[in-house]
Parts: C-alpha cells; sequence; structure tokens
C-alpha cells in the first residue's frame, strides 16, 4: 500500500493526459471506493422509486449495501443494509414493501427509519445493548433530497449537497421544470446492464461529442434515421453533416465545471412542435405563461453530467446511472421519467425513444459498449502508459463561477472529471 501515496497519485494525472493505471489498476479502484465514492455526494435513487411508507429500493454506495426507504411519516432515508444484530443484509433484491424490514437470520425487525422494532426473546438481551444505536439499521452519514434526486454521502463533513452540485444544479432543474406538475417520476422501470470495462470509461463516454461520427457511424450517416423519431412535427431531425463533410455532432461544444460536472450542447436547438407537443405547450403556457414556456422548451443541452455516477439525459428525458463493480466491471441503469401533468403520450413515447437509444440492445448504447471493452482490452496493453485528453486544450472560454466552455467538441469535460478525481485521491 505504500506505494500508492499521494505522490503516486499525484503523477497519474497531467493536464493533457491520464496514466492508463487510472483505468485498470485493481488497486487504485480499491482506493477510489475510500476516497472517491466515500467522500463526496453520491446518487442514491429518485424518491419516486419509494412513494409510499414502508416502500424500499436496495442498491450500493462505494459497494455497500445501501436501502433508500420511507417512513410513516414520509420522510425518506438512507440506511446500511445491515442487521444490528450479527451484520446479515435484511432486504434481498432491489425494490419492495413492508411494513417493518426482518432479517431472515434471527427475525430481528426494523421499522422503515432504521430504528429497532423487535428481538424475539427480547428479555434474554441487556437493555442497553438493544437500546444503542448500532442495535439498529443505521442511517447513512448525510442524506439530502433535491427535488426527488437523493443523494448520500459516507463522510459527515461533506460539503452541502448545493455546493457540491453548483451550475451542475441546473440539470436537474432543467428536467425537473418539463414538467407541468412540477415532479418528475420513476416510473417503467429500467435498464440494467453491464459492461467489462472501467466505470470511468462511461463517465468519459458522457463528455465526448467526437466519438458519434465514428462510434454511431450507422446511426448519424446520411440514412441514419435515430434522432429523427422525435415527438412533433418540427425539431425532431437534424443534418449530421455539413457542406464540407464534416460532421456536425463533433462541432458541438463541452461544458467543463467545478467538482468534475459536464455538460454537452444539444445539436437539436430548435423547439419542437406539432402533434401532443402543442398540447404539452399548451399546458405549460396556462401554468407559467409564454415566457417561462419558452425557456423551459429550450434544448440547450443534450445532458448533463454530475460526478461521479450521475447523468440528466435531455435529450432522452431519461437518468442514467453508473455503479463501479470492480476495475474492469461496470454496471449501468437507464430511467425513462415521467414528466407529471404532461400529456400521457408524452411519457410512453420517451420510453420507446429510450428503447432505441440507451437500452443495451439499443442503435446508440450497444456501440459504446464496444468500445468500452475495447478500451479496457487496449489499456491492458504496455503500447503506451498514457491516454491523450489534449483535445481543445488552450481555446476553452471561461464563463464564470467555475463554468469553461470548450467549443468544437473539447475533451474539457473529461480534464474536468479527471481534475476532481485527482484531487480527492492526492486528499
Amino acid at each position: 500500500m505504500s506505494a500508492y501515496n499521494n505522490e503516486h497519485f499525484r503523477n497519474l494525472v497531467q493536464p493533457d493526459r491520464v496514466h492508463r493505471s487510472v483505468y485498470v489498476d485493481p488497486q487504485i479502484f480499491e482506493i477510489e471506493m475510500q476516497k472517491v465514492f466515500g467522500r463526496i455526494w453520491v446518487f442514491i435513487g429518485h424518491d419516486s422509486l419509494v412513494p409510499n411508507a414502508g416502500d424500499y429500493y436496495c442498491t450500493t454506495l462505494a459497494r455497500q449495501a445501501v436501502v433508500m426507504s420511507r417512513d410513516e411519516k414520509g420522510r425518506v432515508h438512507v440506511l446500511f443494509n445491515r442487521c444490528g444484530h450479527r451484520g446479515a443484509k435484511v432486504l434481498p433484491g432491489v425494490r419492495g414493501n413492508a411494513k417493518v424490514f426482518v432479517c431472515m437470520y434471527h427475525g430481528w425487525a426494523f421499522r422503515p427509519n432504521g430504528e429497532l422494532a423487535g428481538v424475539p426473546m427480547r428479555g434474554d438481551f441487556p437493555k442497553e445493548v438493544l437500546a444503542e444505536p448500532i442495535a439498529g439499521m443505521v442511517p447513512v452519514a448525510r442524506v439530502e433530497n433535491y427535488r426527488g434526486f437523493v443523494f448520500a454521502c459516507l463522510d459527515p463533513n461533506v460539503m452541502p449537497l448545493k455546493e457540491f452540485l453548483g451550475e451542475g444544479i441546473r440539470g436537474i432543474d432543467e428536467l425537473v421544470d418539463r414538467a407541468p406538475d412540477g415532479e418528475i417520476e420513476f416510473w417503467a422501470g429500467c435498464h440494467r446492464y453491464t459492461f467489462r470495462g472501467n466505470w470511468k470509461m462511461q463517465m468519459d463516454n458522457m463528455a465526448d461529442t467526437y466519438h458519434p461520427a465514428a462510434t454511431h457511424a450507422s446511426t448519424v450517416g446520411p440514412d441514419g434515421r435515430q434522432f429523427q423519431r422525435r415527438a412533433g412535427e418540427k425539431g425532431g431531425s437534424a443534418p449530421f453533416y455539413a457542406p464540407n463533410g464534416e460532421a456536425l455532432v463533433a462541432q458541438l461544444g463541452v461544458r467543463g465545471m467545478r467538482n468534475g460536472h459536464s455538460s454537452e450542447q444539444s445539436m437539436f436547438d430548435k423547439e419542437q412542435s406539432g402533434g401532443v407537443i402543442d398540447e404539452y405547450r399548451a399546458i405549460l403556457v396556462n401554468r407559467f405563461g409564454e415566457e417561462r414556456t419558452a425557456d423551459i422548451m429550450k434544448n440547450r443541452r443534450h445532458s448533463m453530467t454530475l460526478f461521479p455516477t450521475l447523468d440528466i439525459l435531455m435529450a432522452q428525458t431519461s437518468v442514467r446511472v453508473v455503479r463501479p463493480l470492480a476495475v474492469d466491471l461496470t454496471e449501468v441503469e437507464i430511467w425513462p421519467v415521467r414528466l407529471k401533468g404532461a400529456p400521457e403520450v408524452i411519457s410512453t413515447d420517451l420510453v420507446k425513444f429510450v428503447n432505441i437509444t440507451h437500452s443495451a440492445s439499443s442503435f446508440i448504447q450497444s456501440d459504446d459498449l464496444e468500445a468500452f471493452e475495447r478500451c479496457h482490452e487496449g489499456l491492458l496493453t504496455q503500447g503506451s502508459d498514457w491516454v491523450l485528453l489534449a483535445r481543445g486544450m488552450n481555446t476553452e472560454i471561461d464563463e464564470g463561477n467555475g463554468v469553461f466552455l470548450g467549443p468544437r467538441s473539447s475533451e474539457i469535460g473529461m480534464r474536468s472529471k479527471h481534475a476532481m478525481w485527482h484531487k480527492l485521491m492526492c486528499a
């Protein structure tokens, strides 16, 4: 372990490149679980996954089993999924509902807020032992809920959530503001799959407008129809190549932000209209007025990626979550979003759209997964010790508040992510 000191990590990230061990070294991955995932805010899930008292949703935080639950007073909690008696995992599976959470090993029961509710043969235990907080399902140190997005952190001294999100919070606001009722819902399940590669490969990709012309050539080429499948009669298609043959998607700007967040500009900058979109727009105008509606319906960005593992997909009106399982194994979830108060067909069409863009067998995501696995295989070779992230260096535009715009598919977003990773790993 002594070889992995701060000086070692300090040399792994340089202004225009990252050492390949960042992606393939098992020991670095283990340290990440402590220094990155153990010290900053990590997205747990949307509170619509636990709408009723007793609902629970099981997931992980820094590979530790946790459960998001809602108690009888409507409060949302994030607890370690661990019995206070002998340490058994209390709740199996993914989702469910129970008045009390019962451990199958010895029958200890816990309320949805984690408090100890019942112990078989209780009189045989010292009262003071059962009164200790650790006898229950212990809550994670810090939990905050922003507009339904529940984040947690293992470090009790972590900065406030809004401070950590910074300008990245606009991604959540822009998504939720699209709902006439001011709320969204994870309502249609999710696509969940794994790939053989490091989690940072997917996160790098979320700030990459350089790859689509090559990786997704079958979709974005002249015969491609992928992105024309959007609601409305206008604003649902776009040319992908300029008259000089250069891919327009590669001309899109990328923003790098403080604390490792990033966003990509949208190709579809025209407001959608026609059909059900006009009905949806009328609902928004009735609620918020013409000026506010025009602002809500702007297609400002393709996505907003919040370090370390959350991606708000504006174009697909969905949410992507990345979960590291091992140095060479990553789980990805794609959750279609329901806009409460919008015509129902908007939400059902969005599910169809996500199916053809971001399911494991879709036109788009399948290309990316193949690229990630090839990257992993290539990085295991000794061809070079470095991964280059130099595109667009020294062309960034300082927009203030820690936001830098990199034009023409700059790799500024990736550099921002690795800068934050570097800061945490050197701490």
